[in-house]
């Protein structure tokens, strides 16, 4: 029995920060509620965190480990933990931990195509065995202590399966569904297919059930979110690789407006926030932060060359020295 929903709560439509191994932390989510999910943006907005192991919250090393992926700001609400496996009992037992963690909503991951998830039967493993599928999203429901459990996934496995697979989803008591138009064959080496969406989107109409569906795949800001939303029928969008570098996505804030001294201060900001929350705690290492370099620092001249060298940096000190540096040398 669902307690708080606070799916039946939000105004549609609705945008969501997808759950991204290494990047959607607890300081990259900072970053998006700040400048983002502000007061005077009337978006409604839904966090997800990193994904993380049922299996491994379930032993003490594990969820020692794993802590960090659990941490939220209140600016983040609402906030969805996604985790994943293919174990009930442990599926159970880590949705009983996160459910006294001050989430809002808990989501499995049943389509990540990673050949180390695939491989423990968990993410997208999951659609070839819809059965267990079943009994995976019971036992959240059974752990989740009243909290709304959704499921993120992809349209088949090898092919796309949607007239099979959604059925056996929409079968047990979900609260939400997040569909990337993809197949886990496909990746992300083909173009997202949003006709699977609005598929989908029919399928949940017709059952019946009250589940908003989201679509995931190649939104490249909020105006083609917006529009995809219309044509294709969904009740919100979930954003991945579109918010790299760009914090103010969700804001609706065009990104080319925003100046390169702008970008460089939010960056040197983003920078110091991993630094004080995962580096210092030895959560992470500094070679994750790299990553983000490249989305920040790009489309200005000197851009590639001021890239390289934070790309040669081995502390978030050097790397804030040479941005501020540069900041101050622009006119």
């Amino acid at each position: 029995m669902v307690k708080k929903n606070f799916w039946e709560k939000l105004k549609k439509p609705f945008y969501c920060l997808a759950p991204m191994a290494d990047v959607t932390d607890v300081a990259f989510r900072a970053m998006m509620a700040k400048y983002g999910k502000n007061p005077a943006n009337k978006n409604q907005v839904v966090f997800w965190t990193e994904f993380v192991s049922a299996d491994g919250l379930c032993n003490k090393t594990g969820r020692k480990n794993l802590a960090h992926i659990l941490k939220f700001s209140k600016p983040e609400k609402p906030i969805v933990a996604q985790v994943f496996g293919a174990n009930p009992k442990n599926m159970e037992k880590a949705c009983r931990l996160i459910s006294k963690l001050g989430f809002d909503g808990i989501d499995i991951n049943m389509g990540c195509p990673d050949k180390s998830v695939v491989k423990q039967g968990a993410g997208s493993a999951l659609i070839k065995n819809p059965q267990l599928a079943r009994e995976i999203i019971q036992a959240a429901i059974r752990g989740g202590n009243g909290l709304p459990v959704s499921v993120k996934t992809r349209v088949g496995f090898n092919k796309e399966e949607i007239d099979t697979w959604i059925p056996a989803l929409l079968a047990e008591d979900i609260s939400a569904l997040t569909v990337h138009a993809r197949t886990k064959k496909e990746m992300s080496k083909v173009p997202a297919n949003w006709n699977y969406v609005k598929r989908v989107a029919e399928l949940v109409r017709a059952s019946g059930k009250n589940i908003p569906v989201i679509g995931n795949g190649d939104v490249k800001d909020l105006t083609d979110a917006k529009e995809k939303i219309k044509k294709y029928g969904s009740d919100g969008v979930m954003v991945g690789r579109g918010v790299f570098g760009n914090p103010w996505f969700f804001s609706g804030q065009d990104i080319n407006e925003i100046s390169v001294k702008e970008k460089m201060s939010v960056l040197i900001e983003h920078i110091k926030i991993f630094d004080k929350t995962l580096l210092k705690k030895s959560d992470k290492n500094f070679s994750v932060m790299k990553k983000h370099f490249k989305a920040y620092i790009n489309g200005w001249a000197g851009a590639k060359e001021l890239r390289n060298k934070l790309m040669l940096t081995e502390t978030a000190k050097d790397a804030v020295t040479i941005l501020t540096s540069s900041k101050n040398n622009l006119i």
